[in-house]
């Protein structure tokens, strides 16, 4: 990973703190209140760039890399079980040793949202205001299946795991799929930089196994809880904010948000894909600034 080559647009401070002997980067920039940001996959703090530019003026902006991802650590499956739980056991040590007493405002994408909420029901107290981006706090709604891409992937199968290690499948479809517009070759060198070896796109893989459908699933019960306690979860101030062409977290996650917080500010990005930090970063900005104020 040559971190020269998108210097300029990630240009932040770098920490790390050890987790089981294993490095957990972060980044800490700024000063106030907290600003958690929480990525999916297969992006890293790379993809909230903007966001930590323009608003580390007055928050303090925390935003960690999974294990596995970004400048984290690469463990394999001997160091490392790759599971919902170790990710929010991660987070929860990081926060405890950050701002282990003051209320944040988490914002979460994609798989940081399962992560951050899943952390969340267990700090309610901590909790001040949410901002959620394409990403689901439950099952998928009203019986929804995978989409086939997803479903071959998600089961171990030594054709596809080698195409997403060998062949950097899933990091590389989604630089195409997932913005509505292209990205510029720094912007996909960023967000592809630390998956550059097969050893290093074991997170890739590995979230996808890992997706829920059911309690019955390993990460299922930490689904069912967060479902449970959404209700709880979401009596503070919430932002939606979705990027509409997202063939994962679609209409029908949109709309089971705002059934089930019915007083949420939502906002439907027509111009935006699943990375909608790429696709409409000013219009975004405005509007976490307008309800963060």
């Amino acid at each position: 990973m040559n971190r020269n080559d998108f210097a300029d647009l990630y240009p932040f401070e770098s920490h790390f703190m050890r987790i089981d002997g294993l490095r957990y980067h972060y980044l800490d920039e700024g000063r106030g209140a907290p600003l958690l940001m929480l990525h999916g996959n297969p992006t890293w703090s790379f993809y909230f760039r903007r966001l930590v530019s323009a608003f580390r003026g007055h928050y303090r902006v925390i935003v960690p890399d999974h294990m596995g991802c970004g400048l984290s650590d690469k463990p394999d499956e001997t160091r490392y079980d790759f599971r919902l739980q170790s990710r929010i056991e991660d987070l929860d040590a990081l926060m405890t040793r950050l701002a282990p007493d003051q209320k944040l405002t988490l914002v979460v994408h994609d798989w940081g949202g399962m992560i951050g909420l899943g952390w969340a029901v267990n700090h309610l107290e901590r909790i001040d205001r949410l901002i959620v981006m394409n990403t689901a706090g439950f099952f998928p709604p009203n019986g929804k299946t995978l989409p086939q891409r997803l479903r071959l992937l998600r089961t171990p199968n030594p054709i596809t795991d080698r195409a997403v290690l060998h062949l950097n499948l899933f990091a590389r479809a989604a630089i195409h799929m997932a913005p509505r517009r292209r990205l510029e070759p720094k912007v996909r060198a960023g967000l592809l930089a630390p998956y550059d070896t097969p050893h290093n796109r074991l997170a890739t893989l590995k979230f996808v196994q890992d997706i829920p459908l059911s309690p019955r699933d390993p990460s299922g019960p930490i689904v069912a809880r967060v479902d449970g306690q959404l209700e709880r979860l979401t009596q503070r101030p919430v932002l939606l904010i979705w990027g509409a062409h997202d063939f994962v977290f679609d209409r029908a996650y949109f709309d089971e948000w705002r059934r089930r917080v019915p007083h949420a500010e939502a906002h439907w990005l027509t111009e935006a894909g699943h990375y909608l930090l790429e696709d409409a970063p000013d219009t975004i900005i405005g509007l976490m600034q307008k309800f963060l104020r």
